[in-house]
């Protein structure tokens, strides 16, 4: 996404641990999560260096789907959202030497009522165990199964690229 708003980046990951204290609640999860990633990175990067970080949650019904653990749990998590609204909450912290920007933004999504066949299609064929909620927006279930977005699209792919747009303008 970066690339296509024409920004020259390079990317890392790392296998961190993504527990958080569990008082948090929705945006307080994915803004802790985008900081500790922040801390994790800062050290490897020089003070001329923008690092952008992030982290996105499904939140329903009071508590975060994360990434699901086995294809029971996928069902399970895409049978809850059938036919229901949830937020999707991204956290992005992005720091430029002493400079610190910290912003979530969320966006609703509502899914039609989806059939087990439709559900068991796509986690076969599209297997969302890296995915937050165990669905990406861009994938067959987003196509089939999303009745309504309130947001911004690229909020649920992971990376709210209207806000990150506006503080890189300012760097």
């Amino acid at each position: 996404m970066l690339q296509g708003m024409g920004v020259d980046f390079e990317s890392c990951s790392a296998d961190l641990d993504e527990s958080y204290p569990e008082e948090l609640k929705g945006p307080e999860i994915t803004a802790y999560l985008a900081k500790a990633k922040a801390h994790h990175f800062l050290h490897l990067v020089n003070p001329e260096t923008v690092l952008i970080t992030a982290d996105t949650i499904v939140w329903h019904q009071e508590q975060a789907l994360n990434k699901p653990q086995s294809r029971e749990h996928a069902i399970e998590m895409l049978k809850s959202l059938s036919g229901n609204t949830h937020q999707v909450h991204t956290g992005v912290m992005i720091q430029c030497g002493e400079r610190i920007w910290s912003i979530v933004d969320t966006t609703l999504v509502t899914f039609k009522k989806l059939e087990i066949e439709e559900i068991e299609y796509y986690i076969q064929h599209y297997k969302p165990f890296d995915k937050a909620g165990s669905y990406g927006v861009q994938d067959f279930i987003g196509y089939i199964g999303i009745e309504k977005i309130e947001g911004s699209y690229y909020n649920v792919m992971g990376f709210p690229t209207h806000r990150i747009h506006e503080i890189l303008k300012m760097i």
